[in-house]
């Protein structure tokens, strides 16, 4: 779930804990049989598994955090022969899989257990290392603060966490590292405060956008959702179900084309031949639906959640090209170890 430090979805460590969002809605989308196999690429806390399982399907679950191990065993004892778990990128999902799906479940971002940890680093409620890491390995927000020159820096919070003052929080950063390197999360929320103040009915601290772009950047997580979307188009059966829950607007973008792109004949027009117009792979399954405001009462963390579906036709996957995306270009990231 992608949210902002510090924000009342639960993004700064807030005391809510796991709570698979749209649920119902979700399970509508997929729409999930005895004798279905599903992939459930967000695993995590095995909410949406669970759901599916129950409802008689098989579940693949994938999980790039070591921290969802347990669960998933816990889970595989309790419903032998339907549930299997690998350890990945959601990205590789159709290579981890192995075989044709009748559905995909995606739930982007980070969620309120590694948030609560405050040795992972994601937040800055709980004073912990300045880390991020979903893999635990790799690169650390840290290592991105304390190395990156201040223009890449500016791009990485302007572009990821739409930060207004994302210059002025890249210079201070450039010059305080100079006597002392950040590592922690409070030292670095801190300075970001004094830098840019904070009036007192504030509801956002000033640290909640950096520390979004700074999460996103360090385990690429919107090049992650790009390719798992490509991923999730060759792993489908024609009429399987694609289903992506979103809590910000630079993944729900991504979705969003990804789906334009998928249901419209994207490689031609009206005025080309027949033979030249590519055949869509997805019919979108309505519009975009949003928790209700029951659901927002009783889980903050869904007040900003979107969910956008799709069916699979029989039309041949498309070219694996990411510039259907428009991803930011940023600083390049040493590739994550997988």
């Amino acid at each position: 779930m992608m949210a902002g430090p510090g924000s009342p979805m639960g993004a700064g460590g807030g005391p809510a804990r796991h709570i698979p969002v749209l649920l119902p809605e979700v399970l509508e989308a997929l729409a999930p049989r005895p004798g279905d196999l599903v992939c459930d690429g967000t695993f995590g806390a095995g909410g949406y598994s669970r759901a599916i399982l129950e409802r008689g399907a098989s579940v693949i679950g994938i999980d790039r955090d070591p921290g969802a191990v347990a669960a998933a065993k816990a889970m595989a004892a309790e419903f032998p022969g339907r549930f299997r778990f690998e350890a990945g990128v959601f990205s590789r999902l159709d290579e981890l899989c192995g075989e044709p799906l009748d559905g995909v479940v995606l739930d982007i971002g980070v969620s309120s257990m590694q948030l609560d940890e405050a040795e992972r680093g994601f937040s800055f409620r709980h004073d912990g290392p300045l880390d991020m890491r979903m893999t635990r390995a790799g690169m650390t927000a840290a290592d991105v603060v304390n190395t990156f020159k201040s223009g890449d820096l500016t791009r990485i919070f302007g572009f990821l966490g739409e930060e207004r003052h994302a210059g002025r929080i890249a210079r201070m950063i450039e010059k305080r590292r100079a006597e002392r390197p950040f590592l922690s999360t409070g030292d670095l929320a801190k300075a970001i405060e004094a830098t840019v103040g904070r009036k007192h009915d504030d509801r956002i601290h000033p640290a909640t956008r950096v520390f979004q772009a700074l999460r996103i950047y360090v385990n690429d997580e919107l090049g992650e959702l790009a390719r798992a979307l490509l991923a999730a188009e060759k792993a489908l059966k024609p009429g399987g179900r694609l289903a992506v829950v979103t809590f910000h607007s630079l993944e729900d973008r991504i979705v969003k084309r990804f789906f334009q792109d998928r249901s419209a004949s994207g490689g031609g027009s009206r005025h080309m031949p027949e033979a030249a117009v590519i055949a869509p792979t997805f019919e979108k399954k309505g519009g975009v639906v949003a928790a209700s405001q029951a659901e927002a009462d009783a889980n903050p963390r869904a007040r900003s959640a979107k969910l956008r579906a799709g069916t699979r036709t029989a039309a041949p996957s498309h070219a694996a090209d990411l510039s259907l995306f428009g991803l930011p270009k940023l600083p390049a990231l040493p590739a994550l170890r997988r």
